[in-house]
């Protein structure tokens, strides 16, 4: 072939080239976001509960999931969200974490709360604080402001009002019903093994979040007053990263709630991510098999997960959980343990 034919082939090359229709590459869909909470997980049963207590948990339950809601429709990060849903729960005396939560043995409040962010898996937890008004800020000022995870006791209320956080005397989060459930349990701890006397509502009551937002950002949040008449000091699975709290882009983020000392022993929400990560499994199955740890232990409870691609799932080995979702699609609610109806 002659240079002169490959000068012609290369020009007849330069203008099919440009006469071809560029081809556009398809878009990426961005991810919906999803958002799912929880408020505790027991014997919850339809027949112990009044029309009006499942009205005022359902309203609780829908004010948390619009809270977090609001922040994901304007384009808000997971971890924000996580944290805006499980204030109202904090705030709310039906939910134990923040006002009405638990007593300790000595008849004062000790709280626990976690946060993580799953685009660098920073995260922040507070353990036995008993003057912050709420202690999911707290743990998200841990991660935001401090070089640390965990802060805890006194050193964690002190690190809260430095950081201009709203502070509170313990008595504020005192409510009648809890003071009643303490009372009871110390009456009858004289007599009756401790294991035997705690009801479910007394052991459990934590409340979490978890979420991806429009980026694919996955966080969770875990929040609690602990269990009625624990030990002074005690810390449950709520404040641990790894044990009630988890999250990771692309594979999983967890909240759970439950007899903390099992989930602890299990290291739960980590069990459930590592599972979907290394083995590929999905978040429901993971959940399973990690509950089912917990089980074999003697613990009960459950979980609220979210995987990278957005999908929820509640597992729980109790009766019932509170809990709930929403997506730009709809939203529902559930406590007992048979499935919701549909989309309220």
């Amino acid at each position: 072939m002659t240079l002169k034919s490959l000068t012609i082939l290369a020009g007849a090359g330069l203008f099919l080239a440009a006469c071809a229709t560029p081809v556009e590459p398809e878009p990426v869909a961005a991810p919906k976001w999803h958002l799912a909470i929880h408020g505790g997980a027991g014997v919850i049963l339809r027949e112990n509960m009044t029309p009006e207590e499942e009205a005022a948990y359902t309203a609780g339950l829908n004010a948390a999931l619009e809270a977090g809601a609001a922040v994901l429709r304007e384009g808000g990060s997971a971890v924000d969200a996580v944290q805006a849903a499980v204030i109202p729960m904090e705030n709310n005396p039906l939910f134990n974490a923040g006002y009405g939560a638990v007593f300790a043995a000595n008849g004062t409040h000790e709280l626990d709360a976690s946060i993580m962010d799953g685009r660098d898996r920073d995260a922040g937890a507070v353990a036995g604080v008993m003057r912050v008004k709420n202690p999911i800020l707290a743990a998200r000022a841990v991660m935001d402001k401090s070089e640390h995870v965990m802060f805890a006791g006194p050193g964690a209320d002190a690190f809260a009002d430095g950081q201009g956080l709203e502070m509170v005397v313990n008595t504020y989060f005192d409510t009648d019903r809890r003071r009643e459930a303490l009372d009871r349990l110390l009456e009858a701890r004289e007599a009756k093994p401790l294991a035997a006397l705690r009801s479910d509502e007394e052991r459990f009551g934590t409340v979490g979040a978890v979420a991806i937002d429009s980026e694919g950002n996955l966080a969770a949040a875990t929040t609690t007053g602990g269990m009625t008449a624990k030990a002074p000091g005690r810390v449950g699975d709520a404040p641990l990263i790894g044990a009630a709290t988890y999250a990771e882009n692309g594979v999983c983020a967890v909240s759970a709630t439950g007899h903390g000392e099992y989930f602890i022993r299990v290291g739960v929400a980590k069990t459930i991510c590592d599972r979907v990560k290394f083995r590929d499994e999905r978040v429901g199955t993971a959940a399973g098999v990690a509950l089912g740890e917990v089980a074999a232990l003697g613990g009960d409870g459950g979980v609220i997960v979210i995987d990278g691609a957005g999908n929820v799932d509640f597992v729980f080995n109790s009766a019932g959980m509170y809990r709930g979702e929403i997506s730009p699609s709809g939203s529902s609610t559930a406590i007992f343990r048979d499935p919701p109806a549909g989309d309220e």
